[in-house]
């Protein structure tokens, strides 16, 4: 199996851990980062004439935040759609992360409107916020708040069905859709994490309003978020899974399945019959590192796993 060694490795927001591990040449700075995308700003987004690829601005909180808009072709402003959310990890970009992960070929199949939002930067990095306002936070950035901002413009300018807005990320981008799971649950119907892990704190403070459905990849040689956490910072996957199969009353059980993938042995664990047809399924990547994988299983990529898990839920559970 091969992987995208992605620039965006994440480390803790958090005052207790500090480390730099973004090695790439973006540039750190809030201008565009996106020239193939093209600039929509003008458009008639509600007749049937759309830009496949748009890169767009909202101003929040006194920042100009940037995002990536992926329409699929099929998309006919007839029909709602749902919408996903995708985010890159820390120090990466939302250009880069739309590369690295290929969901715009999910998306054209599937017929699902697609947005890669940008971190803001601390630092100078580009990161996501997925923690509550306290003390050690080294970000101040209301990422939660942005978000339902940038769903309220998207769906003002696009028929999106409310009921079913997904959120999935890497590394850092992960952990920030575990945080929309637990804080602003309201707007997202399940969510999935490629190595990625909840903050302690996250999943110690965690209220979602419904049962959530989740899906998570990771790897055992993870070498940034451990399979096996971090005390006083990470939970473990472990923990994560004790955790969404505790809250959505899953099975404890799970059916299980092996299978090699190019050499790579990756094991899958379900846990299913929760509140509301929810379910938690886990990808355990033997010897996997932090990275986006770009793995087959049963002939579905990650971005296709994703997808077909979160799709047969909205914000009532399992359709």
């Amino acid at each position: 199996m091969k992987y995208f060694l992605l620039l965006s490795l994440n480390c803790s927001l958090f005052s207790f851990i500090h480390c730099s591990d973004d090695n790439s040449d973006q540039t750190k700075t809030d201008k565009p980062y996106d020239k193939t995308a093209t600039k929509d700003k003008g458009s008639d987004k509600t007749n049937t004439e759309f830009t496949n690829m748009n890169a767009d601005t909202i101003i929040y909180d006194g920042l100009i935040r940037e995002y990536i808009l992926y329409v699929p072709e099929a998309y006919d402003s007839l029909s709602p759609v749902p919408l996903m959310l995708n985010f890159h990890g820390n120090g990466g970009s939302a250009r880069g992360h739309l590369s690295d992960t290929d969901m715009t070929a999910v998306a054209d199949i599937e017929n699902f409107i697609l947005v890669y939002p940008q971190g803001s930067l601390l630092d100078g990095t580009s990161h996501w916020n997925p923690g509550l306002e306290t003390p050690e936070n080294k970000s101040n950035t209301d990422d939660f708040r942005f978000i339902e901002v940038l769903i309220q413009e998207i769906t003002s300018s696009y028929v999106i069905d409310s009921t079913r807005i997904y959120a999935c990320g890497y590394s850092n981008g992960a952990m920030f859709a575990y945080g929309l799971a637990c804080y602003s649950s309201d707007k997202i119907a399940a969510i999935g994490s490629v190595s990625g892990s909840m903050l302690e704190e996250t999943l110690n403070n965690c209220t979602p309003l419904h049962p959530m459905a989740m899906i998570n990849i990771h790897g055992t040689s993870d070498f940034v978020l451990p399979y096996e956490g971090l005390s006083g910072a990470y939970s473990s996957i472990e923990d994560i899974l004790d955790y969404w199969t505790s809250f959505n009353h899953t099975t404890t059980d799970p059916l299980t399945n092996s299978i090699t993938d190019n050499g790579t042995l990756i094991e899958y664990y379900a846990y299913q019959d929760g509140d509301s047809g929810t379910s938690v399924e886990h990808y355990k990547i033997v010897e996997g590192d932090h990275v986006w994988f770009d793995l087959s299983y049963e002939g579905a990529n990650t971005s296709q796993l994703i997808w077909d898990f979160v799709s047969k839920y909205d914000l009532n559970g399992l359709k």
